[in-house]
């Protein structure tokens, strides 16, 4: 029984869940203990344990019945993601929500997972040549309808998620650097743009160089960069238009002391929290900036300032450590699954969990907008820590499965 344990049974994936779970747990509880908020414990609690549930249930799954319901779970995926944008429950200006016998979740969520099957299926496909123009834009159909059904409600944020986990699948399928260079030059020179024309500049030619060395066919560069600057010209355009408060966040981002008591408060005081729990931290429930509720609802995108000031920096670099092992494990399940699906959705996985953390982490540090994306199993979330939980699942059934084909 401990040699079957032991080959098919994912220990790592495993433990490094349980252990950023644990460690959610006792951040939310401390952010909510002094705020009047013991319930959103009390339900983060609840949805841990139903996470655990969907974690074992994804992890026992034969992978074949997984293959078959792809399809029909992107599908309902988008059905959800359209009818939310006219019944849904609009919160901090994003119609992203719904409620159900009184429980709130954003379908976004198992929406992610529901595309990145949905892009593995299809670039599993033996008639699928990645090489073929065709081909690839179906694959980046796949991804952008329901990005472009989140981004109408609009979430920014979580919409970034689906464009970040197109780029490594893409890859690990085998695109070309040309498709990736095409795909990614317009968002190198929209960034640019944000911050100015020598940045803007600069990305164009960044982009241009990118382009060209990435493809011999001049005329397919050519246009890839006529779109490209086209994307950039287009962003004051676009950033005119956007609601105030996403207005307020990029210029945040851009220089936060602008607006130090209003949209600048949060990443602020995120600073000082971090900043000020030194080496050892301050002890637990004895964090000044989390105990005096100095970061309004700490326990959502914020919550990594928890650890950061009551562990310091010993605290903080233990869930980066874990968050590192368990993107590490999930490259290697996708390097050893001789399943092209599973290793295809391996990558994906790993992509989101990565983006999540790289963007959470560096809003909170000021080293990135804040964008309303939660930090994986840390941040308080219903649907988010069970789809966390469920991808992990998946994790682990891949690397039982993983010599399959």
């Amino acid at each position: 029984m401990y040699e079957y344990f032991k080959e098919y049974f994912d220990f790592k994936t495993f433990f490094l869940t349980l252990g950023l779970v644990g460690i959610g747990l006792i951040s939310v509880y401390s952010a909510t203990y002094d705020a009047g908020a013991g319930a959103i414990f009390q339900r983060q609690l609840m949805w841990a344990g139903i996470g655990l549930v969907g974690m074992i249930i994804a992890m026992v799954i034969p992978l074949k019945t997984i293959h078959r319901l792809t399809i029909p779970a992107y599908a309902v995926g988008l059905l959800i993601l359209l009818i939310l944008l006219g019944v849904g429950k609009t919160v901090s200006g994003s119609r992203s929500w719904i409620g159900v016998a009184g429980l709130g979740g954003q379908p976004s969520e198992f929406a992610k997972l529901a595309t990145i099957l949905a892009l593995a299926f299809f670039l599993a496909k033996s008639t699928t040549i990645i090489s073929d123009a065709r081909h690839l834009f179906v694959a980046i159909a796949l991804v952008g309808l329901p990005m472009a059904f989140v981004l109408a409600q609009p979430d920014i944020g979580t919409s970034l998620v689906f464009f970040a986990l197109l780029l490594p699948v893409l890859y690990w399928a085998g695109a070309d650097n040309f498709a990736l260079a095409a795909i990614l030059s317009p968002v190198i020179v929209a960034a640019g743009a944000l911050f100015g024309t020598s940045f803007f500049v600069a990305s164009v030619i960044v982009s241009a160089v990118l382009l060209y060395f990435s493809r011999r066919n001049r005329f397919l560069a050519a246009t890839a960069f006529a779109v490209t600057l086209a994307v950039g010209l287009s962003v004051q355009f676009v950033y005119e238009r956007m609601p105030a408060y996403q207005q307020k966040r990029i210029m945040t981002f851009l220089n936060p002391e602008a607006d130090p008591l209003g949209s600048g408060y949060n990443v602020l005081q995120a600073k000082v929290a971090i900043g000020s729990g030194g080496i050892f931290g301050k002890g637990y429930l004895q964090g000044t900036q989390t105990q005096l509720n100095f970061i309004p609802e700490q326990w959502t995108d914020f919550i990594f300032c928890v650890p950061g000031e009551e562990f310091g920096f010993l605290g903080a670099s233990l869930v980066l450590l874990l968050f590192g092992a368990l993107l590490l494990r999930g490259i290697t399940i996708a390097s050893v699954c001789k399943n092209k699906f599973a290793g295809i959705t391996a990558i994906g996985i790993t992509a989101v969990f990565a983006t999540h953390v790289m963007v959470n982490v560096g809003m909170s540090m000021g080293l990135m907008p804040v964008v309303g994306i939660p930090l994986p199993f840390l941040s308080y979330g219903g649907s988010a820590l069970l789809v966390n939980m469920v991808m992990a699942g998946l994790l682990m059934n891949f690397w039982a499965n993983r010599k399959e084909y």
